[in-house]
């Protein structure tokens, strides 16, 4: 069963309810997929410990449908902005 990019937008915003999520089919089988992640809960985490907190939100459910996923990830710049006044 492949899951659909729709499945892993969810499991991302039930872990990250302020996240900005896009998710894209890279390759047209469903198992090739790329997220953009905006969240504040990136804030003063390296880009590793950021792309742990995704996997950790897929709860392994991504590892038998889908070969790659490509993530990018960062801190929304309206909330980097407010942290600076």
């Amino acid at each position: 069963m492949v899951m659909a990019g729709p499945a892993i937008e969810a499991l991302i915003r039930e872990a990250f309810p302020d996240a900005e999520v896009i998710v894209t089919e890279l390759a047209g089988t469903g198992r090739h997929c790329g997220a953009r992640i905006l969240s504040q809960a990136f804030a003063g985490k390296s880009r590793i410990e950021q792309h742990q907190m995704i996997y950790e939100a897929l709860k392994g459910k991504i590892t038998d449908t889908v070969q790659a996923l490509v993530l990018e990830t960062a801190v929304p710049k309206s909330y980097l902005q407010g942290k600076t006044q």
